[in-house]
């Protein structure tokens, strides 16, 4: 939180589960707009969506393009234990680095904290093709289940808030028709 100032509220930015599953208190939240920075399954999931020998692939912000998501405004009073906990909650392997970012909300823009991949770590994946990407999210089973409801999950919220993210559809469709049953 280096440059958050005490008594403030803060914003943070949610792209992937957080959209559905931010599990820290907010008293807004928004429909958000980054720049300079794009969603992609570029983060191998060792923990969460898979193992190490089996790993998963998760979301992460990679560089480049724009990201619509989520913004939440926490209150200044529960602004430190909300950091706390996302740091505990997405740097477990440390596959992520912490961020201040502009997020577009409307006609205005707040200053946010999200987490993007961080392209030094043995974790970062970086662009692979659509069929090693389906391959990881097919394989992939960790601590909160399937990766396949992840990206389930993901592309849910995304439509909820009438954001049509068209490579994360096409996977969708695409690992329906090769999962088994």
């Amino acid at each position: 939180m280096n440059t958050h100032k005490a008594g403030e509220d803060i914003w943070i930015f949610g792209y992937g589960s957080l959209m559905w599953r931010p599990d820290f208190p907010f008293i807004d939240r928004q429909p958000a707009r980054v720049h300079g920075f794009h969603r992609a399954f570029c983060v191998y999931s060792h923990v969460y969506r898979g193992t190490r020998e089996r790993p998963g692939l998760v979301l992460g912000l990679d560089n480049g393009g724009s990201c619509s998501g989520v913004a939440y405004r926490v209150a200044a009073g529960e602004a430190e234990a909300a950091v706390n906990y996302l740091i505990q909650r997405e740097m477990v392997t440390r596959v992520y680095m912490p961020r201040w970012v502009t997020a577009r909300i409307g006609a205005g823009a707040v200053r946010a904290l999200t987490y993007t991949a961080a392209h030094n770590h043995i974790q970062y994946a970086g662009h692979l093709s659509e069929a090693d990407t389906l391959r990881f999210i097919l394989q992939g089973h960790g601590l909160s289940g399937p990766n396949t409801e992840y990206l389930n999950n993901t592309v849910d919220h995304l439509l909820e808030l009438g954001i049509s993210d068209k490579p994360l559809l096409r996977l969708r469709n695409l690992a329906v028709g090769l999962q088994p049953g």
